[in-house]
């Protein structure tokens, strides 16, 4: 292999290919500031691993470290699933239960992605995981690559965090070629209050039925269940509080070196790379289709009380893609309000992706 030679260090040209595939990877999140909290540590993991002679990927290494006993071990994702569960509302939701089938709708382009990839001729484990990619939710992505194709944990997750990033560039196009102005400027009523105990008993109730119908799925659902948990019991507000700042914060940081360290140039320089990043805009793409054409379907069978585009909300990219449909909202009518009504598919997203994944890795016995 070709090297560049500096004094008595040696680079290759996989080493500086990836050397730059960091360098962007921390413009994009530093100065573009998309998905910077994970952008910005993949990048700087990246540039790490692939500086020679420094042993921070040998198996005492630092990074190595990370990867084995944080982001292998699923301590990391699950960690970050809590989090996720302390900072999430789902009021919404339970106020209008029917949007749960929304959320559901848009984990369509997880098989599509996923039947596309096996016709690519990938193996089933590695073709659902990517499919993964099209439920928006990074944490779910790293912890079924971590189960089922830990050799492509760097694509997928770049592929990942890449798109949800772009979801405000991605979705818009796609929500207004399959929706009418008139559609798009449908109102809705807000989502009533709920009891303080209907919060309570939901993140239990979850828990308990996923435990009991899909048991691959619990550590993802339980985790984020807890973390809900802790948030709505109103009595454990310093335990809520860590888990969605200081605990969140710290995963995150040995999550992005974790997969940086999977970023080395022979796992990631390969016409599979390119194909990942290719299927994981088919997933997206598939999976805003799906949910706003089911959007619409609700909205010929309510006779017009629900707005088709809360459909596309149903990826789990929390909050970015209720904030797309609000935008969308406000440019065709500046009094349309539909935050509220869009974050019950777009949690809704979040659980049925993880429930995807459980699926497949109790199929696939990750």
């Amino acid at each position: 292999m070709l090297e560049l030679q500096f004094g008595f260090l040696a680079l290759t040209w996989g080493q500086v290919a990836m050397i730059f595939v960091g360098a962007v990877l921390l413009y994009l999140g530093i100065a573009k500031k998309m998905e910077p909290l994970l952008l910005a540590p993949i990048g700087f993991g990246a540039i790490l691993a692939n500086l020679p002679l420094t042993g921070i990927v040998e198996s005492d290494g630092l990074l190595a470290l990370v990867y084995t006993y944080l982001i292998k071990t699923e301590i990391v994702p699950l960690l970050i699933f809590m989090g996720i569960g302390a900072m999430t509302d789902f009021g919404p939701l339970l106020a209008d239960p029917k949007t749960f089938i929304l959320g559901a709708a848009a984990q369509i382009g997880i098989y599509c992605a996923m039947l596309v990839a096996v016709a690519l001729k990938f193996p089933l484990s590695e073709a659902c995981t990517i499919g993964i990619i099209g439920g928006a939710d990074g944490p779910t992505t790293i912890y079924t690559a971590t189960k089922l194709a830990p050799s492509i944990l760097g694509s997928v997750s770049v592929a990942a965090y890449s798109y949800m990033a772009l979801v405000p560039i991605i979705q818009p196009p796609i929500i207004r070629a399959l929706t009418t102005k008139r559609e798009r400027m449908i109102r809705m009523k807000s989502p009533r209050e709920l009891p303080h105990i209907a919060m309570i008993l939901f993140p239990i109730i979850v828990t308990v039925v996923t435990g009991l119908l899909i048991p691959s799925a619990l550590p993802l659902i339980g985790m984020l269940m807890f973390g809900n948990l802790l948030k709505e019991a109103k009595v454990t507000e310093r335990l809520a509080k860590s888990a969605a700042n200081e605990i969140i914060n710290i995963a995150t940081v040995f999550l992005g070196l974790g997969i940086g360290y999977m970023m080395t140039a022979d796992k990631f320089i390969h016409f599979k790379t390119l194909e990942i990043l290719i299927l994981g805009v088919i997933a997206f793409a598939t999976a805003t289709a799906g949910g706003t054409l089911f959007g619409k379907l609700m909205c010929w069978l309510s006779k017009g009380k629900i707005n088709p585009m809360i459909g596309a909300a149903g990826v789990s990219a929390v909050p970015m893609a209720a904030r797309v449909v609000q935008r969308m909202a406000t440019e065709e009518d500046p009094e349309n309000h539909l935050l509220m009504n869009a974050m019950g598919p777009n949690v809704a997203g979040v659980i049925g992706s993880a429930i995807a994944a459980g699926v497949f890795i109790a199929i696939l016995g990750g």
